[in-house]
């Protein structure tokens, strides 16, 4: 079965049942008077340090991707929306997630490997994360559940967060990054004046 009938199926299942909607998260302490998603530090996926402040003032899309996934071929679309926007404003993120039918086990060399050779991802791809509410749950994932009451229910959830750091909506894995609703969304995001 091909790559692209399997991710076909998966939108299907998606539209009719609503897997990979997101969830509902549970109930969390509001973040702190004026966190953003530019308070927060990661690891990039080859181990050094990044300070998200680097994006402040552009609007950013965070993703948990996976290897194995019949939502794997969004990728490309990914890379796509990386580089129509990218002069414009918009950063995209993923973070690698083994959540969901443990469909990312590979090290950061394999998922690095993986992205580059089989869909030329040049976005910025961090360290593996937990996005499930509970210990050991990202603080950057427990952030954006908190700011929009929703969590990832499967990979490839998509958080659009604005120029000043604020989430603006979650997208499930069958919103295509380059499809109507989420692009419409991502010129909004851009469109509003970047913050200093």
């Amino acid at each position: 079965m091909s790559k692209k009938l399997i991710a076909s199926a998966l939108g299907v299942v998606s539209l009719v049942t609503g897997f990979g909607a997101g969830q509902a998260a549970a109930p969390a302490a509001p973040p702190a008077a004026g966190t953003t998603l530019f308070s927060f530090k990661t690891t990039s996926l080859d181990g050094k340090a990044v300070d998200l402040a680097e994006f402040k003032g552009k609007a950013v899309l965070v993703v948990n991707v996976a290897s194995k996934c019949g939502y794997t071929p969004q990728y490309a679309d990914l890379e796509a929306a990386w580089k129509e926007f990218k002069d414009k404003g918009l950063v995209v993120i993923g973070f690698p997630c083994n959540d969901f039918g443990g469909q990312e086990p590979g090290s950061a060399s394999e998922i690095g490997e993986f992205c580059r050779k089989n869909y030329g991802v040049t976005f910025p791809m961090m360290s593996k994360v937990q996005t499930k509410a509970g210990a050991g749950q990202s603080e950057i994932y427990a952030f954006l559940s908190a700011a929009t009451g929703k969590l990832p229910s499967w990979n490839f959830g998509k958080y659009l967060v604005g120029r000043d750091g604020k989430p603006v909506a979650f997208y499930g894995s069958g919103v295509k990054p380059t499809g109507d609703e989420l692009r419409k969304a991502i010129e909004q995001a851009l469109a509003a004046k970047p913050v200093s």
